[in-house]
This record gives C-alpha cells, structure tokens and sequence, in this order.
C-alpha cells in the first residue's frame, strides 16, 4: 500500500502531478486545497500568510485522510515545514512517502501568475519560499526538478515509488 504527498510551495504543480501519478498508480487522489477550512482559504484570498496556528487544523484533516486510507492514496499539500511532514508521518498509519516539486523561482512566479482563478494569489509566493524547509535529508522523499516534464515528473515518481513497494 502506497501513501504519497506530492509537496511544494504554490505553483509547483502538486494538484496536477497529484492527480497524475494517483492515475498512474491506480490510486485515489485528495486534493489538499479542498481541506482548507474556509477561513484559511479566506485569510489568503486577501493576501494574507497563513500561520502555523492556522495550518495545523488543515494538516489534521489531510492526515486523517492519510490514516484512513486502506488501499493507498496520493494527497496534495504543501508540507512546507519540516514539522508539517512529520506531522504527516505520525498520522499516516504506516510509511508516508513524499514526492517534493522543487523550481526555480521564475517558473512558480510565472506559473502561480498565470492562475487568475486560484485563491491564492501571486503575492504569497514569497512568503511560502521563506517557510519552506526543504525535505533533504529525510527518509522516504523524492525531489524532482520542475523543469522536467510533467510526464516525466509522474514516470519518475511511479518508478520510485513501485520500487519502495518491493522492497
């Protein structure tokens, strides 16, 4: 039983990649975002970082999905902190691995500009990229370039991840 977070800050592509590989993998897929409690969605519509008093309700949710999961899942979140994966971890009922997007700054910036529709607007970009702790170092957790292609990305990832599975 696979239990993935495909990880990064805003505009990495973790819905779309998510989506994918939960495809590939022949799993289903939770979209983070839709956890939100309204508020924190809210608060960032208007600009506005979230704290960590505002994202641990949200991290409970997404790892109450995790935990449930009977037969694998793959779930979107930015699992920004390290202390927000490792949350993730002691919810997850056995092994949680993660997928982390990792970008240039140019190509978020262009990518989190180009979604007009999104909650979150481009300007919180910067404040996710001062969060960010990035997963180097701990265990179960691939990084992948995101100036791959999104094939690419998923292929990679399906091939890591099958490969956790027969060991």
């Amino acid at each position: 039983m696979i239990k993935v977070v495909v990880m990064g800050v805003s505009g990495c592509g973790k819905s779309f990649i998510g989506s994918a590989l939960a495809a590939e993998l022949g799993l289903p897929f939770v979209e983070g975002d839709a956890l939100h409690p309204l508020a924190n969605v809210q608060k960032m519509a208007a600009g506005i970082a979230l704290t960590d008093a505002d994202r641990w309700p949200w991290l409970d949710r997404i790892g109450a999905e995790i935990a449930a999961s009977t037969t694998g899942m793959v779930v979107s979140c930015s699992a920004l902190r390290k202390a927000y994966r490792d949350r993730l971890r002691q919810e997850a009922n056995g092994p949680l691995a993660f997928v982390f997007l990792d970008g240039a700054y140019a190509t978020l910036a262009a990518r989190v500009s180009s979604r007009p529709l999104h909650f979150m607007p481009a300007s919180l970009l910067d404040s996710q990229l001062a969060t960010l702790e990035p997963p180097t170092g701990e265990p179960l957790v691939l990084t992948q370039a995101l100036e791959q292609s999104a094939d690419d990305i998923v292929r990679h990832s399906a091939e890591w991840l099958h490969g956790l599975k027969s060991e």
